[in-house]
């Protein structure tokens, strides 16, 4: 037994270890899985697989449900917000239960009002009760007067809230077009991803909906439920293309670090010493915080960060891009804006055509794509849609980012479960093993969002008209993607089919 034994991250996670023992039974340092389960336990310092499991199932019980706690609080605070004699939590009180983002973002900008304003909004909803969906310590999902709320909480006490939304669901659809969705597929359709693409289709009140998931070296799976195009009558297939917001920016990450792996860049450069378009207002801002999420790049001016078509990012900021949101905040929509500029500046051509060389194209994502603008004559582009308060679906075409490389990319579920299973093998062992230790600051790796607990590396984002969750596991590859042409927060839908063994 080791002198030293590992600790348990702060929500132990079982299938995790199982992961571990896995991959480690593959890679050939256990002749069985008995004997790597069993030294996985020692590492840990516990005498055998079956006491680690309690050891993890205790500590479970001793976290308890803070994200439901936390909600609770909110629920009860705000509750009676629009009654007479009701009196608005302090920015102390907010910051004892509140971090992170939205409303937290407020908090740390010392304009507690903002976020109070925005829950105030939510009091009518919140008054007629909650009903739980699921219900992690950390994690919680519920049903609140035709709403979706999802909640994260910190792992140390006294565990704030990192994270609230309220995603409008299905109960408040009236669109008789969406009642009965046809439904597609290719490849060998786990059950459980079958069951959680009816379940969310109906509960988030989508247009169309796709899951799919693989693992490296494996044929992989995709299931399409729902429609391309609502007013054409036409069916989803697996091969449509979807605006793949947010999970562009781990093709940017991959492409930066390619440059890295090639000597043309180094990791802990100022970047500015790799800008030529443009330049960073901070001198100090290295590669390595641009990746991480911790260079503190504003985004551009509100305004100006939706267009018809992808200005240069000149036209976005003027030459010199500003950095006030402070180094290591984990708040920089620009950073990525930044390694857009540099990606063309260190490689002499544009964007597109320097990730396409050194991603795209070796990973054989021959359905992907950075249109200029939305890609209406591309006959497997999907329409994007808009529920409106009457509960009717509307397209939702007028804009797409500005930030090319933040949103841009256009792609099939199929390619994404290529890029999620095989964007190590770009890079060298030791480049795709840092890609994923978390940055100290940020705690967001070299472009990939980090659930270590939970044994998942992951991004997620949205935009008009769509929205992408891609999710890796850290012990095996295994990827799993969720794509809809509606601007809704999917990630736990793709979670529900990796957690489930797909």
């Amino acid at each position: 037994m080791p002198d030293q034994p590992r600790p348990l991250p702060a929500q132990p996670n079982l299938r995790f270890l199982r992961l571990e023992a896995r991959r480690r039974l593959a890679a050939g340092e256990f002749s069985t899985l008995h004997d790597a389960q069993l030294a996985i336990a020692r590492e840990h310092g516990q005498p055998s697989w079956t006491a680690l499991k309690r050891l993890i199932e205790s500590r479970l019980d001793e976290l308890g449900h803070p994200a439901l706690a936390q909600l609770r609080w909110l629920v009860s605070r705000f509750g009676g917000a629009d009654t007479p004699g009701w009196a608005a939590p302090a920015d102390g009180e907010l910051r004892e239960h509140l971090t992170g983002s939205l409303p937290g973002q407020y908090l740390r900008q010392g304009a507690a009002g903002k976020a109070v304003t925005a829950l105030t909004h939510l009091a009518a909803r919140w008054r007629e009760g909650l009903v739980i969906i699921e219900d992690d310590p950390l994690h919680l999902r519920a049903r609140v007067s035709g709403w979706l709320l999802q909640a994260d909480a910190e792992p140390e006490s006294p565990h704030r809230l990192t994270g609230l939304r309220m995603t409008l669901v299905g109960a408040q659809v009236t669109d008789e077009r969406v009642a009965a969705p046809p439904v597609s597929g290719s490849g060998a359709v786990p059950a459980a991803a079958a069951q959680t693409a009816a379940t969310g289709f109906a509960e988030l009140g989508l247009a169309g909906l796709v899951l799919a998931g693989g693992a490296p070296g494996g044929a992989g799976w995709v299931i399409a439920r729902g429609w391309a195009d609502l007013e054409r009558a036409e069916p989803l297939r697996p091969g449509h293309r979807f605006p793949a917001y947010g999970v562009s920016r781990l093709i940017t990450a991959t492409a930066v670090l390619r440059l890295i792996a090639d000597e043309r860049v180094g990791i802990d450069d100022p970047a500015n010493d790799h800008l030529r378009t443009v330049r960073l207002a901070d001198d100090a801002v290295t590669v390595r915080e641009l990746l991480s999420h911790a260079g503190g790049v504003d985004p551009p001016a509100p305004g100006r960060r939706y267009a018809s078509t992808v200005p240069s990012l000149a036209s976005l900021y003027g030459p010199v891009l500003p950095c006030t949101r402070g180094r290591g905040s984990g708040q920089a929509p620009g950073d990525y804006a930044a390694l857009w500029q540099l990606i063309a500046d260190v490689t002499g051509s544009d964007y597109a055509t320097a990730v396409t060389r050194l991603v795209l194209g070796p990973l054989g994502m021959t359905g992907s794509s950075f249109p200029a603008g939305w890609p209406h004559e591309d006959p497997d582009a999907v329409t994007g849609y808009v529920l409106e308060p009457d509960g009717t679906l509307v397209p939702d075409l007028d804009d797409l980012t500005a930030i090319l490389l933040a949103a841009g990319l256009w792609t099939t579920a199929a390619d994404l479960i290529r890029f999620g299973t095989g964007w190590s093998s770009l890079l060298p062992a030791g480049l795709a093993s840092e890609a994923l230790r978390p940055d100290r600051a940020t705690h967001i790796g070299l472009g990939w969002r980090l659930k270590l607990a939970d044994g998942i590396a992951w991004e997620a984002g949205n935009g008009p008209g769509g929205s992408a969750s891609l999710i890796v596991g850290l012990g095996d590859n295994h990827a799993c993607v969720a794509l809809t042409n509606r601007k809704v927060s999917i990630l736990g839908l793709d979670r529900e089919v990796f957690q489930h063994g797909s």
